[in-house]
């Protein structure tokens, strides 16, 4: 049997020495200068320019009794030039307000985006996205809906959204992710997590329904 990975270090192993801001706007941008232990011994100095975008949730929204998702279809600036489109089909998701946890975000956002309530609420992990140069944190989760009014364009005229709502099939959802036609990263890891617990929220629904 394989050993549990652990780190090698911790951040009371890392020596910060200057933070210096960049760019303050709806994202912060700065340079931190810095150095922390080698794998072989010593220390490496280093300086990096960080991102910093806040914290965000992204949630799954999943109609046990339909076995169907609902995604939402949106422009996304950072495709252009990298993909066959910019409008993407993602998880319902959004920044975290100070003091706000992460449920919350996830209650408010899917009522925004996609006109839906949420019922019960399943963690599925936290990440990072690109830890090389931003700090954004992800909550990613799942959660149990009724499908049956979601549909049409949302969002909030005041931030530009322009969200299309769509309810797949589970199968067809799963499809989606073995053809290579998902271009986000949570949805593919929440998919991939729900492809996994199907039989289990499926008999949670057959065991509510009894």
């Amino acid at each position: 049997m394989s050993e549990r990975w652990q780190p090698s270090f911790d951040e009371r192993d890392v020596r910060l020495e200057q933070d210096e801001p960049l760019y303050d706007g709806f994202f912060r941008l700065h340079r931190l200068s810095l150095s922390h232990p080698k794998f072989e011994g010593g220390r490496v100095r280093i300086q990096r320019e960080i991102l910093d975008r806040g914290d965000a949730v992204c949630v799954l929204l999943y109609d046990p009794a339909r076995d169907a998702v609902v995604l939402v279809e949106q422009f996304r600036a950072g495709a252009l030039g990298k993909t066959e489109s910019p409008w993407l089909l993602e998880l319902v998701a959004g920044i975290v307000e100070p003091g706000e946890s992460a449920e919350a975000v996830a209650r408010r956002e899917s009522q925004e985006e996609a006109g839906v309530e949420l019922g019960p609420v399943f963690p599925i992990t936290g990440y990072l996205p690109s830890p090389g140069g931003c700090d954004e944190w992800i909550d990613l989760m799942c959660a149990l809906v009724d499908a049956q009014a979601a549909g049409g364009v949302h969002g909030l005229d005041s931030e530009g959204e322009d969200i299309k709502v769509h309810v797949i099939a589970a199968q067809d959802a799963f499809a989606l992710v073995r053809e290579n036609r998902l271009r986000n990263a949570a949805a593919i890891i929440a998919l991939q997590w729900l492809e996994l617990n199907h039989g289990r929220l499926q008999a949670m629904r057959v065991s509510d329904e009894a």
